[in-house]
């Protein structure tokens, strides 16, 4: 017997009947049910992924069948049935979790199209399901990867969590610094307070005092109202300054003050304010040369840097670019609807191979324009349009063919296949290095481990 792939749940038996037909035309099979509480007694044996629902039933209306699906954890995918007059009442079923409605009468082509379309959303939810399962198994703390700087990445998370000293995040652009202070603030004793970030790079240097510290009105122009501050709000939680070395200096001091002190003062206030808040920090920057060139404080730096915290390049975590870009692939493709089940080995290799200058955002970014401008059902290298030049530059540390008296003393011809350009500037730089492969995974930003594998590849 073959299994159902669909339910109708309809009490009119002529409509029924005629979609149960129009559906078996197109090689889609469809049981019926008369009733709501028999429909859900067919829902509740498991065997059906997608619904066809009318919301005016004998003994219930369609939309509690959705919230109790909805309540029950069933994981079904449901399209409306309803007549013209009840078009809002099917939008507000959609907002309760319906897939898609149809207005009766209903054209054979139209429902046909709607529920093909439904069987196969479910089905991408399936893959998307299978793959975030796989990749969880991987993954802690809202990170996928489970390469071993990201391994001593969740150690650390799950130790500093319970601390109350303020953490100092630092990594490239695109790392994750903010999912990382989510992370730490999640699974620490704060976590049912609030988790307040603010970005000091994207706040003007006038207005960033008001952000942190809040304002009474008048205090300045525009200030029309009074305002409560993010270190007020992230009261008995933690506040996550981003970009902390943008911060203009003379804020610095008074973040010190308060650091020390746990006081704030609103701008244009005499009034003082006590408040118990865990301060995380992150910069893509350099902070020991920012204090050297005098553009951070010193005092400011060592009171923030109790606990730090490093987030590894992309280009430094051994296969976990392909383990995210099929977390992401999965989740755009349901986003935008299409079809893809995963990446064909070139695309993988070229995943692998690049050095990801963008990190975790430049990846995301790939796959979203992948998803965007295909339909396939397996993503290609070329497809992926990747600049290898990003490369070069990466491993070079210059953007022409002759490397200066800090890279590698040769050019390059760049008329020819990536994969050899890689190997010299590889191998040439370990004859530089006298043989030495940290040296040459420092001068060229890539983990040994790379290197040692991109070796016995070609050997």
């Amino acid at each position: 017997m073959t299994t159902p792939d669909i339910l109708i749940i309809e009490d009119t038996a002529s409509i029924a009947l005629v979609f149960q037909k129009w559906l078996k035309k197109s090689g889609i099979n469809a049981v019926i049910a008369g009733t709501g509480s028999e429909g859900i007694e067919h829902l509740r044996t498991g065997m059906f992924k997608a619904v066809l629902l009318d919301l005016d039933l004998p003994d219930m209306k369609g939309q509690d069948i959705v919230k109790l699906a909805k309540d029950e954890g069933l994981d079904i995918t449901f399209v409306i049935v309803t007549a013209s007059g009840s078009i809002n009442v099917a939008v507000d079923a959609m907002r309760m979790g319906a897939y898609d409605f149809l207005i009766k009468p209903a054209a054979e082509e139209r429902l046909v199209t709607t529920v093909r379309n439904a069987l196969e959303r479910e089905a991408i939810q399936s893959t998307v399901k299978e793959i975030k399962k796989v990749s969880n198994k991987k993954s802690k703390h809202g990170f996928t990867g489970s390469s071993l700087p990201m391994i001593a990445v969740y150690r650390m998370i799950d130790s500093i969590a319970q601390s109350k000293a303020s953490v100092f995040i630092t990594g490239e652009s695109g790392t994750g610094k903010e999912v990382c202070a989510q992370s730490i603030h999640d699974a620490s004793p704060r976590k049912n307070s609030a988790f307040v970030p603010l970005n000091c790079a994207a706040i003007p240097k006038d207005l960033i005092e008001s952000e942190i510290f809040g304002h009474k009105s008048g205090a300045f122009t525009g200030a029309t109202s009074d305002r409560t501050g993010a270190a007020i709000t992230a009261d008995g939680g933690t506040l996550f300054l981003d970009e902390i070395c943008e911060m203009d200096l003379n804020l610095q001091s008074k973040l010190l003050r308060f650091l020390q002190t746990g006081i704030v003062q609103k701008v244009g206030s005499d009034q003082q304010t006590r408040v118990d808040v865990r301060i995380l920090c992150a910069t893509n920057r350099d902070p020991m040369l920012e204090v050297a060139e005098g553009r951070f404080r010193e005092d400011l730096y060592y009171r923030l840097h109790v606990l730090p915290l490093h987030l590894p390049a992309l280009r430094d975590r051994e296969g976990d670019a392909v383990e995210i870009a099929k977390v992401f692939l999965a989740e755009m493709s349901l986003e935008e609807g299409k079809s893809f089940k995963g990446f064909a080995e070139d695309a993988e290799n070229a995943l692998l191979n690049y050095q990801w200058p963008g990190n975790i955002r430049e990846l995301q970014n790939t796959i979203r324009k992948v998803v965007i401008l295909n339909d396939v059902e397996y993503v290609t290298a070329d497809m992926l349009q990747i600049d290898h030049s990003a490369n070069l530059k990466l491993m070079t540390g210059n953007k022409g063919n002759d490397f200066g008296e800090d890279g590698l003393p040769f050019s390059i011809n760049l008329n020819q296949n990536f994969a050899d350009i890689e190997r010299q500037v590889i191998e040439a730089a370990i004859l530089h290095c006298n043989n030495s492969i940290p040296k040459a995974s420092e001068m060229l930003q890539l983990s040994p481990s790379t290197i040692y594998r991109k070796k016995e590849g070609w050997e």
